[in-house]
């Protein structure tokens, strides 16, 4: 059997932040320049942009690859997730949602990423983890996605915590117990 897709942002999931500084109890604060960051500076040169604080869990990506889903990157850090992100949290290189107008939301009152990741699952049961979740996704997702899907909406003050492993353990084990 086919593991289900878990479709993870970053900002507000894996770095909450919302959080004041340095971040919730077991975050370590790191410096990173994605080059997604950089892009969003147009108006300065990429030497003079400040570094981006990300606050990461040390444990996290164990907690991820204990999971039983196929992991991947939903997330605007795009590949910049797999240079940065994953070797501090112990991920190996994950596949990437490379979003078609991230710069636009839709006139539906979708968020942008929300068709980009129906496409990607492709009829496939998902679980998608963000902090910028609405019910016009999950309404999208429900008329537009044939298989099993969780909306997953993340506290950005928060990010991920241990109750949340847990929903998303209950949420792929119910699953799998009803494909069996």
């Amino acid at each position: 059997m086919t593991h289900p897709l878990l479709l993870l942002d970053i900002d507000g999931v894996l770095n909450p932040f919302e959080a004041p500084l340095p971040g919730p109890a077991g975050y370590r604060l790191h410096h990173m320049r994605p080059q997604s960051w950089i892009a969003q500076h147009p108006h300065l040169h990429a030497d003079d942009v400040p570094d981006l604080k990300v606050r990461l869990h040390p444990e996290h990506g164990a907690e991820l690859l204990d999971l039983p889903f196929q992991l991947a990157w939903a997330t605007t850090w795009e590949d910049d997730a797999n240079r940065h992100v994953s070797p501090v949290i112990g991920l190996p290189t994950l596949p990437v949602i490379n979003w078609t107008s991230p710069e636009q939301f839709p006139s539906d009152g979708t968020y942008f990423k929300t068709a980009d990741v129906v496409r990607y699952a492709a009829g496939r049961p998902f679980a998608w983890v963000d902090d910028q979740i609405l019910q016009a996704d999950r309404d999208y997702v429900r008329r537009h996605h044939p298989g099993p899907a969780l909306l997953y909406d993340v506290d950005p003050e928060v990010g991920l915590t241990l109750d949340d492993f847990e929903a998303l353990a209950h949420w792929a084990g119910k699953l799998a117990m009803t494909r069996s």
